[in-house]
C-alpha cells in the first residue's frame, strides 16, 4: 500500500509521521474525535473522522485541532509532504 507523510508543525518544530492512510486515521484518531465532539460550538467545523484520502484527512485534522481549541485557532497545523518528482 501507498505511504504517505504528514507533518505536523507545533510550536516551531515541526515532526513527520509515515504511515499507510488506515494506519495514519488510526495514529490521529484521537485528535479527529476530540474535534469531531467540539464541533456544534460557534463557529466550528465539521470534522470527518473516516477521510478516504490523505489530502482529506490533513484538511480534517486542522479543523480538528481548531475545533478543541478556546478561540477557534490553534498553534498546531497539518501539511502533507510530497514526494519531490
Amino acid at each position: 500500500m501507498k505511504q504517505y507523510t504528514i507533518v505536523i508543525h507545533r510550536n516551531d518544530r515541526t515532526s513527520e509521521v509515515t504511515r499507510t492512510l488506515p494506519e495514519l486515521i488510526e495514529y490521529f484518531s484521537y485528535t479527529l474525535e476530540v474535534g469531531h465532539q467540539w464541533e456544534r460550538g460557534p463557529g466550528r467545523k465539521r470534522v470527518n473522522t473516516a477521510p478516504k484520502s490523505a489530502r482529506a484527512l490533513v484538511e480534517n485534522l486542522n479543523r480538528a485541532t481548531n475545533n478543541a481549541t478556546v478561540n477557534g485557532h490553534s498553534g498546531t497545523y497539518y501539511t502533507l509532504k510530497t514526494d519531490p518528482a
